[in-house]
């Protein structure tokens, strides 16, 4: 029997003792358990049993009362999961974790061939969690090979490197990116602070350490890990534009130094005006003297971007915490393998004040959708602005038509963590009731059920050309990353052209369909070796896509 069905059989075999902490639930309905009477006959039955349980309960669900599996579909089972989450609100509890089990005829099979679900929720005392508002999250970029997933994971966990790498595998990558050393799409990680010094993870390769990390620290540290390689620039602007990012952090490795790939990030950092941070890595890797000569470099690049680099073991935490911003990039040399330079990091990240607004309505642009067994869809990405519950009605959209469907929040994890509610600047994953997996795509937007949007094929904008081999001319197309949107767009310049260094006005056309854009959204162009900065300042909604095709 493979480890989770050892889990059923475990709570199976512990049965529906009396005063005991696991209970049996062939389903449970809106209808009939959140009932007037019923409700809070049943919290305080799940109160019970989590007392029971030494402050946690186990529920199984779509199996007799008897403890018979039976199985239930879909659909009634994710209605079981809502209704079990609401109970453990009003009980003071929470669900913490939810696993499940195809099953066919009686027995367990695969879920995707399986006629229904049985799941086991376990049930933790204390409300879910409502982090601090000054969880920050940091966006890594960088060269391949300098070391920024290494010196994540270095960071999340607390463990030295091997000299190869290995603690990059502790981030949230795929497989076939750890098999070859490179990562391919973005990663996430975390970790945090309580009243003692970090909160880090003891097994990253276990979801629920995850989760525990979030639910014990008072301020958290969330991480957008990009992608070093060059052939994947355009995923690596993503994340830097379409996420609500609050600091950057650029790595160098000390026995390579900048390279073309670090300008080109470090100019996507600077142009969209995120305070950013340059970690000099692997110093362990050189002698004091090529330490000396990348740090020297480090500085004048950035001196030559109009910065100024604020070296953190000459000048110090306090200075750095404070100058940090539009002008200041402060510098840290680190090493994952000797741990160098990464209790700097950590006290700069326990202190570096948010920077990013809360306020505003709830607004979440797609960077990611899975499908969850037992659960259905679910987008995944950070919250840009206002706040979201469980049980929220929200608008999905826009579709290739310019429309906007209507879908219900049923639960919201966050780092595997599962709350109630989730504020702007969280990197979460929402789960959809009313919309399948496959209707979802990156570049939509999750609004409030009552807004009224406008999807736009064009808008005015002001741009600056970067880098340009000739003039950009009328009808020039470059690929447009605007939150987390990526789509091919044309050029209509006022004038007829921009040159490289020229600043101008244009017209920005979407060229396959539309998407919510909002004066003042900065976005980056690229199309070659060519690139540029720009801001909304005009949407004309005119038609949407049903009626410009």
């Amino acid at each position: 029997m493979c480890p989770d069905r050892a889990v059923l059989r475990s709570a199976l075999e512990r049965g529906e003792q009396e005063g005991g902490s696991v209970e049996f639930k062939e389903r449970l309905t809106k209808d009939l358990h959140l009932a007037d009477g019923r409700m809070e006959s049943l919290a305080a039955q799940l109160r019970h049993r989590v007392l029971s349980g030494d402050g946690e309960a186990t529920y199984v669900v779509g199996v007799t009362d008897d403890g018979g599996i039976a199985g239930i579909d879909h659909d009634d089972f994710s209605e079981s999961m809502d209704v079990l989450s609401l109970l453990a609100e009003e009980a003071g509890a929470h669900i913490e974790d939810v696993r499940t089990w195809g099953i066919t005829d009686g027995t367990v099979s695969a879920e995707g061939e399986a006629d229904g679900l049985v799941g086991v929720a376990t049930i933790r005392e204390g409300a879910m969690l409502d982090t601090d508002s000054q969880h920050i999250v940091v966006g890594t970029a960088g060269h391949v090979d300098h070391g920024k997933s290494t010196l994540v994971g270095s960071l999340v966990t607390g463990q030295a490197d091997d000299g190869e790498g290995g603690t990059r595998g502790f981030l949230d990558v795929q497989p076939h990116e750890v098999e070859r050393g490179l990562s391919a799409d973005l990663s996430y990680a975390v970790y945090g602070f309580d009243g003692e010094g970090p909160v880090r993870m003891d097994n990253p390769h276990r979801k629920s350490d995850r989760a525990r990390v979030v639910e014990e620290s008072d301020r958290l540290v969330s991480f957008v890990d990009t992608v070093g390689h060059e052939p994947w620039l355009r995923t690596t602007i993503r994340g830097l534009v379409g996420q609500k990012l609050d600091y950057g952090l650029l790595t160098v490795a000390a026995d390579d130094g900048p390279t073309k790939t670090t300008r080109e990030h470090l100019g996507v950092l600077l142009a969209t005006e995120l305070p950013t941070i340059v970690a000099i890595t692997k110093a362990d890797a050189v002698d004091d003297d090529r330490i000396a000569e990348v740090e020297r470099e480090v500085e004048r690049l950035l001196r030559g971007a109009d910065k100024t680099p604020l070296r953190v073991e000459r000048h110090g935490i306090d200075a750095a915490v404070e100058e940090i911003g539009e002008s200041v990039v402060p510098v840290v040399t680190t090493s994952a393998v000797t741990k160098e330079g990464l209790d700097d990091l950590d006290e700069l990240f326990e202190r570096l004040p948010k920077t990013t607004a809360d306020s505003g309505d709830f607004r979440m642009y797609i960077d990611r959708t899975y499908s969850v067994t037992g659960v259905g869809a679910v987008a995944s990405g950070t919250i840009m602005s206002g706040e979201v519950e469980a049980g929220d009605e929200l608008l999905l959209g826009p579709m290739a038509d310019g429309a906007f469907r209507e879908v219900e929040v049923r639960s919201i994890e966050m780092h595997y963590h599962r709350v109630d509610k989730a504020k702007a600047g969280r990197i979460v994953g929402i789960a959809l009731k009313g919309v399948r997996e496959a209707d979802v795509e990156r570049g939509m937007v999750l609004l409030p059920g009552d807004a009224d949007p406008d999807p736009v094929r064009e808008f005015e904008a002001e741009v600056v050309v970067l880098n340009h081999p000739t003039r950009i001319g009328d009808g020039y197309e470059p690929v447009i990353h605007l939150e987390t949107v990526s789509e091919a767009a044309e050029f209509h310049p006022e004038g007829g052209q921009l040159l490289p260094g020229d600043s101008g006005a244009t017209r920005v056309r979407f060229k396959f369909r539309p998407y919510l854009v909002e004066e003042g959204q900065r976005f980056v162009f690229r199309e070659g070796q060519s690139k540029g900065v720009g801001t909304v300042t005009d949407v004309n909604p005119g038609d949407a896509a049903a009626a410009d095709d």
